[in-house]
């Protein structure tokens, strides 16, 4: 049997439970149960049926085939929509996952994306990963995709996340999602906002998972959801923590030019971009009850398994546990931790085309519309300790600070560009890319 024949036989085991859910739902309806009799029956049968599953031969697979044939699946499998078989194979049952998250690497090491936790984790060191975002002026809403392919003005991409806007009397806030179907605070999809000034100059990147870095969080960072929602899920964090800041300077002499924005990233060390350098992550403990976890709800469907990959809690981020004391409800990590600085991000400054008589970037092709909205991202250079006098030469910036780290763009009306790549996550890139959205008086 070879391994692709595995993989249908294994979809084909869940469409079949999958019909038997329905009928179970369908009798409770005719019966004239109520709402929450419904959920109890589909609670009950998705038990069941990760029993029966659980008690199969699929789980009972020798370990040595079981590697072979999820190795050979990540090696043939590496785009999408073909990679939703990877995903498939996550949701057999825990060996089967198990052995998922010990060869499916991170962005960061394979420079793909595969399950909806790697859209919190940092992108790939050596390329960047291509998405687009599409606006929907009519309803506030912003959506990110990942690009399957070159051209991004006829393609449908890969859906990634969702984002809304709302305008408030003092401030703009943007909600961002893991479903374009759900845009309630209340609901599991919920992973974070942008918060802005009234002048639209200022802006605040919020997560509902709290950094490993909670040293470098203030404590003004951590705002309660309870006064904006009106329900909120006991399963869902009612907080939410502040993990970067992007600012526009403001135009005081009314010049024409590019925005200049920078970003301090509270969560991600400048010593990221150094030799050896990483991102705080979470420990392979609370990675493998969070990958647990997002398929703890998922529905035995061939639709949910295949369209829609798994189902992302956020919540299952609110019991981090971070070694350390705790005041005032934030960890305190040990002193060299808590003097680490932030990593620092500017636009590179752009430059002027006598001929076209406009500022010029080169986006390599990713963005073929002029807007004030285009930006490069760059690391900072940030003086170190014992800094060169005036008298000596300061050393040129390394070779990391020159990569462009994230570039957003226009390419046709209401569609833009934007790759990330390490240190930022897909959510933190597309935070920063909804900043640019809002409208600057003072900066333009």
């Amino acid at each position: 049997m070879s391994f692709r024949s595995i993989v249908r036989d294994v979809r084909d085991g869940f469409g079949s439970l999958s019909r038997r859910g329905f009928e179970v739902r369908l009798v409770g309806h005719r019966r004239g149960r109520s709402h929450s009799a419904v959920h109890e029956l589909r609670d009950g049968h998705t038990a069941a049926a990760a029993a029966v599953v659980q008690s199969s031969c699929w789980a009972n697979l020798p370990p040595e085939l079981l590697r072979d044939v999820i190795e050979r699946l990540e090696a043939s499998e590496a785009a999408w929509p073909s990679r939703k078989n990877v995903v498939a194979c996550a949701a057999v049952c825990r060996t089967w996952r198990d052995m998922c998250r010990e060869i499916v690497k991170n962005p960061e090491f394979c420079g793909k994306i595969t399950f909806p936790v790697s859209l919190k984790q940092p992108g790939p060191r050596d390329g960047a990963i291509q998405c687009f975002i599409k606006r929907d002026k009519s309803t506030q809403t912003y959506n990110l995709y990942l690009c399957l392919s070159s051209a991004v003005l006829v393609e449908s991409g890969k859906f990634l996340l969702s984002a809304k806007r709302y305008s408030r009397a003092t401030c703009t806030e943007y909600t961002i999602f893991l479903s374009a179907d759900s845009t309630s605070r209340s609901s599991n999809m919920y992973i974070g906002k942008l918060r802005s000034n009234l002048l639209g100059t200022k802006f605040v990147i919020y997560d509902t998972q709290p950094p490993c870095n909670t040293a470098n969080v203030s404590e003004s960072g951590k705002t309660s959801r309870r006064f904006y929602s009106r329900k909120v899920s006991p399963k869902n964090p009612s907080s939410t923590y502040s993990i970067a800041q992007v600012s526009y300077e403001l135009n005081v002499l009314g010049t024409r030019g590019p925005r200049r924005m920078n970003c301090v990233m509270h969560s991600i060390p400048a010593s990221s971009l150094e030799a050896g350098g990483t991102v705080p992550c979470q420990a392979d403990s609370v990675l493998a009850r969070s990958l647990d976890e997002s398929f703890g709800s998922i529905s035995f469907s061939k639709s949910s398994i295949m369209d829609r990959s798994i189902r992302f809690s956020s919540s299952r981020y609110s019991d981090i546990s971070v070694s350390g004391p705790m005041v005032g409800g934030q960890a305190l990590g040990d002193s060299d931790e808590s003097k680490e600085r932030p990593l620092i991000l500017r636009n590179k400054a752009p430059r002027w085309h006598e001929q076209l008589q406009c500022w010029c970037l080169n986006f390599k092709g990713r963005v073929t519309v002029a807007s004030v909205k285009n930006f490069q991202l760059v690391a900072a250079t940030q003086p170190a300790a014992g800094a060169p006098t005036p008298s000596q030469p300061a050393p040129p910036p390394p070779p990391e600070h020159d990569k462009v780290i994230l570039q957003f763009g226009k390419v046709a009306k209401d569609m833009f560009t934007m790759d990330y790549r390490y240190p930022l996550s897909a959510f933190q890139a597309f935070a920063i890319c909804l900043s640019s959205f809002d409208t600057k008086l003072a900066c333009e």
